[in-house]
């Protein structure tokens, strides 16, 4: 091992964090045993995992600085030591390819994407740049009451998504709880999407997660884009007459709404601003529109069809 960290990380005391990492980065991967064929390379790469460790260490490299070599590995010197981890002695783990593993991630160091100054590193001659991609969108269809999405509500949904451990190498599952705000005028297919709450993996980044609004039925109402339907059944003399028509609506009034033209089967009466609220301006709402079923009578005596007949000339 080489007495000097710095010297074999070529780089100078002053260096920052940022760029003890990106030389260790450039030169592991220069000198990497399945990437170089420099005599050598194996003694250098594992003299360059261990000037790493030590120096992206706070401790190891504050000691270092301090003591030297002699001071890392040997502890300091009792009239400077007060015991615990400062006056430890540091003892390398012998494997630069640990050392290399934890600072790419994974267990496939070589499937992440290496550039060094800027331009893809060779193996054998051959040019191998594998980038890391996203796993698809994970989508899910989230089932709403006409109800929460004219008032408006907050939905709670627990998952189990695999996640890495601290380290790279290994995963557990674990849940996790999703909340989505349901705003009031959402529509059919509206996408919420919960970005890289996938599965971790460690050569992958993690899909999205995508809830897609699916609206149920409601006993009352069908909905229209921003309009809302009612039906309702009345008689034959109910159509020709005149009437009135209770309507009850999602927010809990009651509406009450005078007929006073003749409903014909294709009549409907359109009352503004009952519909649904507005997504883009809920204080601003749709209409709500009535459509009549006439009921017809089944039978008529020779004096109601006179009557009838009378009435209508």
């Amino acid at each position: 091992m080489a007495d000097d960290y710095y010297q074999t990380l070529e780089i100078n005391k002053n260096a920052t964090d940022a760029d003890i990492k990106k030389a260790y980065r450039r030169l592991a991967l220069k000198f990497h045993p399945k990437s170089s064929k420099e005599a050598g390379s194996t003694e250098r790469f594992s003299q360059l995992g261990e000037a790493y460790e030590v120096l992206s260490d706070p401790r190891k490299k504050a000691t270092y600085d301090k003591f030297g070599l002699e001071g890392l590995k040997g502890g300091i010197p009792p009239e400077f030591g007060r015991g615990g981890a400062w006056s430890s002695k540091y003892a390398y783990h012998g494997d630069p390819e640990k050392t290399f593993k934890q600072f790419f991630g994974g267990d496939n160091p070589f499937a992440v994407d290496f550039y060094t100054n800027d331009v893809p590193l060779q193996f054998g001659g051959l040019q191998s740049v594998v980038v890391k991609t996203q796993d698809p969108p994970i989508e899910r269809d989230l089932h709403l009451s006409l109800d929460d999405l004219f008032l408006g509500c907050t939905k709670k949904i627990k998952i189990s998504r695999r996640v890495m451990n601290e380290g790279g190498y290994t995963s557990s599952i674990k849940d996790k709880i999703l909340s989505i705000d349901v705003n009031p005028g959402w529509k059919e297919g509206t996408r919420i999407v919960f970005s890289k709450e996938g599965d971790q993996g460690p050569n992958s980044i993690p899909a999205d997660i995508v809830f897609i609004v699916r609206q149920k039925s409601h006993p009352l109402f069908e909905r229209q884009d921003d309009d809302l339907i009612y039906k309702t059944q009345i008689s034959l003399e109910m159509a020709l007459t005149g009437f009135s028509v209770n309507v009850p609506t999602i927010d809990g009034r009651l509406l009450n709404i005078p007929i006073n033209d003749i409903v014909h089967p294709r009549y409907s009466k359109v009352v503004p601003g009952e519909g649904m609220p507005l997504f883009q301006d809920p204080s601003q709402r749709g209409d709500l529109i009535i459509h009549f079923d006439i009921q017809f009578p089944e039978k008529l005596s020779v004096d109601r069809k006179h009557l009838i007949k009378k009435a209508l000339k």
